[in-house]
């Protein structure tokens, strides 16, 4: 895993992200999440992974709420995460999360969720959220929907159902 570089996606990156996230799932659902994204201004952090000059991975960070009888709170949802299928198992995809989580704890964030592998997720802390008091707005096998405190106690009687913002519920 020589020479890769994580940074912040630029607008010149954009086509190359698309197809390197199709490639990752196999169809373009959620490439054209990351489009429908990052166009409606409601990407918290979207990195790159680059390897002599050629995207091979990439993240993307949301903003999302948490709503219960009690109120509301900010989180952020990590969701896609991809690395090109000639690049995958060397890493990236763990050198992209933990940039991420290091990036979104800089910024303040304080709860992540993410809905994805629950063999992979939990090597960077997240849990499943339902014990937790925390469950996705659709239903979805309880070990894909996990949740990690970006700080400390930042869940402490805290729970509700996850939404990502509004105008994206068809998405």
């Amino acid at each position: 895993m020589t020479d890769i570089q994580i940074r912040p996606e630029n607008p010149g990156d954009i086509d190359a992200i698309h197809k390197v996230v199709e490639a990752a799932f196999g169809q373009s659902a959620e490439a054209d999440l990351v489009d429908v994204l990052r166009d409606n201004d409601a990407v918290t952090l979207s990195l790159i992974a680059e390897q002599g000059g050629e995207i091979v991975g990439h993240i993307l960070f949301s903003p999302v709420t948490i709503t219960s009888d009690e109120g509301t709170f900010e989180a952020i949802g990590l969701a896609p995460m991809a690395v090109a299928p000639s690049c995958q198992r060397q890493g990236i995809g763990s050198r992209l999360v933990r940039a991420g989580l290091d990036e979104c704890r800089q910024l303040g964030h304080e709860v992540m969720v993410v809905l994805g592998h629950p063999e992979y997720y939990p090597r960077f802390g997240f849990v499943p959220s339902k014990p937790l008091g925390i469950r996705y707005e659709v239903d979805v096998p309880e070990e894909v929907f996990m949740v990690l405190e970006l700080r400390d106690g930042a869940l402490a009687e805290r729970g509700g159902v996850v939404r990502y913002r509004p105008e994206f519920e068809d998405v």
